[in-house]
Parts: C-alpha cells; sequence; structure tokens
C-alpha cells in the first residue's frame, strides 16, 4: 500500500463550523503546521484541509447541508500540559477536566470552540 508521506494509516477526520478558525485554534495551541488546503467554489468555506502536529495528521472541512457537523474526541501528547491547557482556555476552550496528576502523566480535559474534546497530556 502506497500513501502520501505526510499521511498515516488512520487519520482523523473532522466537519465542523468554522474550518479556518479550528486551524488557527490547532496552531496557537499546539503548534499544527497547515499543509493543504481547498476551498469551496463560494471562496468561504473550505472543503478540505490537513494540520500536522508532531507526525500526525488531521483533516477537516467546514460543515455545510450536505456534511453535517461531526466533532471528536481527541487524545493529544503535549511537552507541557499546563502551557497546553492555558493556551486553549485562552483560545476559546472550556474545561471538560480540570489539570490533574494521574499515573500516567500530567492531564486535563477541554472543549475547544467547534464542538470537538482534547484530551491533553504530558508525560511525567
Amino acid at each position: 500500500m502506497k500513501i502520501p508521506n505526510t499521511h498515516q494509516t488512520i487519520m482523523p477526520y473532522l466537519i465542523l463550523p468554522g474550518a479556518e478558525k479550528f486551524s488557527a485554534f490547532m496552531q496557537k495551541v499546539f503548534g499544527a503546521e497547515e499543509t493543504f488546503k481547498r476551498m469551496r467554489e463560494d471562496g468561504k468555506t473550505v472543503m478540505h484541509s490537513e494540520i500536522q502536529i508532531g507526525g500526525s495528521t488531521i483533516m477537516f472541512a467546514d460543515a455545510t447541508d450536505q456534511y453535517k457537523s461531526s466533532p471528536a474526541g481527541l487524545f493529544i501528547y503535549v511537552e507541557n500540559a499546563d502551557e497546553a491547557y492555558k493556551k486553549a482556555i485562552d483560545e476559546g476552550a472550556a474545561t471538560v477536566m480540570e489539570l490533574s496528576d494521574q499515573d500516567y502523566g500530567r492531564t486535563c480535559g477541554v472543549a475547544d470552540p467547534f464542538g470537538n474534546t482534547w484530551w491533553i497530556t504530558s508525560v511525567k
């Protein structure tokens, strides 16, 4: 099987309102890099976009009448959970689970402004 070198065998594909704002949120909070974006003919909505974080790709697009919103729950490892949590809250996310120390690391949960839940963890 041959897949593009920027892709993995399995990748999340999110359909959400405000795809361009989602991309900006991901860049500010998690240091994502936008690797691809194609707009619809109207020039206002994202038909398909891709970002990468640490070698992992997330694909996403704007919700439309044809493609309804389909957010997700996602787990992400970061260098510093406290820092990522603060950035997420500063960018409009809401707390789902307060920061805490668990046996698997420093962790928290946030709901982003686009309907996704992020389980943020840094390894001890």
